[in-house]
């Protein structure tokens, strides 16, 4: 049985043509060893670059949610021109912290007061300043208005925020301040988003407040922090929840600061303080559905107002004349 027929090749040519088969096939073993040596080096790339991911992104999550980096300073002279356009009195406002750090705020006494007084909570990045369009209609309605700056914002001392953990107490220092002065008998507070979950974690420490508006609050800091990751990233629960833990492990072991406390769903389900709940069905930024869990753990205490359309903290520009009825209407109704 014939396996090849050597004579189709050359005499002279026949060694190099089976020498050039064999480097062939040699050759071909060898880019399989190196495509395989190349995928292996490639997957051990990935699971190092991976785990180097996981390691950091909880801190630099956590970091960047600890700090306001750059911070915006309210100018005195739009309290002046507040004052003057109200026919009010202001003057700046300054308490120390339980940890000893300098809180600033300013102010205002409305040439007729009611004998009632309103803190006033910004957001997360904001300032006092933030808060004025409400002190305005609260101002003409005969309110005194005190408009802090929270801690790590503004003036304000403090290196980082902690979503209402410490933040709390800060407010029942204000609210000492604020009872102390003769003309002060009733004590109210309006926040917006980080500033209304702050009021609400406050009821905790300060019940002597009548009553509170909270607009566009976060059920819990937690609940929260993995909404906005799963928004960046695109990922589910699954993935945003064990990035966030770790953010906080890593906040409570490097800055002592417990994040998982803050909890203005907890507060509220243990307080007796009416509450209005105000949000937009438009919020992207914290849901809807975080006013109406809070809402749901004590109905008996607590109104939910969801403002059709409206986006994150903007209620008021969305539905000025009610807005401003309801929010006074809340207040005087608890006196």
């Amino acid at each position: 049985m014939i396996l090849f027929r050597t004579d189709l090749i050359p005499r002279g040519k026949f060694a190099d043509t089976v020498l050039a088969i064999a480097r062939e096939r040699n050759l071909r073993r060898q880019h399989g060893v190196a495509d395989c040596v190349s995928v292996r080096r490639l997957v051990i790339a990935a699971l190092i670059g991976v785990g180097v991911s996981a390691a950091i992104l909880p801190v630099v999550v956590a970091e960047n949610a600890l700090h306001i980096w750059v911070r915006p300073v309210a100018d005195p002279g739009a309290a002046a021109a507040l004052a003057q356009a109200t026919g009010s009195e202001w003057e700046a406002a300054r308490i120390t912290a339980d940890d000893g750090i300098l809180l600033d705020g300013w102010l205002f006494t409305p040439q007729f007061a009611n004998g009632s007084a309103v803190i006033l909570m910004h957001g997360v990045g904001d300032t006092r300043l933030g808060m004025l369009g409400h002190a305005r209609y609260l101002l003409l309605a005969g309110f005194t208005v005190l408009t802090p700056d929270c801690r790590g914002h503004g003036t304000s001392g403090g290196a980082i925020i902690s979503y209402g953990v410490k933040e709390a107490s800060d407010v029942h220092r204000w609210a000492d301040w604020l009872l102390r002065r003769q003309a002060v008998r009733r004590l109210y507070g309006l926040g917006e988003s980080m500033g209304s979950a702050i009021l609400l974690e406050s009821l905790t420490q300060e019940p002597r407040f009548r009553a509170i508006v909270a607009e566009c609050p976060f059920s819990s800091f937690e609940d929260v922090a993995c909404y906005r990751l799963q928004e960046a990233s695109g990922l589910g629960h699954w993935a945003a929840w064990p990035v966030a833990r770790a953010g906080f492990l890593y906040a409570r072991i490097r800055y002592g600061v417990d994040l998982s406390k803050a909890s203005p769903a907890a507060a509220v389900r243990a307080s007796h303080v009416p509450v209005l709940l105000i949000h937009g069905t438009s919020d992207r930024n914290i849901p809807f559905a975080e006013s109406e869990m809070i809402h749901a753990l004590n109905p008996a205490v607590t109104r939910l107002w969801l403002v059709e359309g409206a986006r994150h903290v903007s209620a008021l520009a969305a539905r000025p004349a009610e807005y401003v009825s309801n929010v006074v209407d809340w207040f005087r109704s608890h006196p």
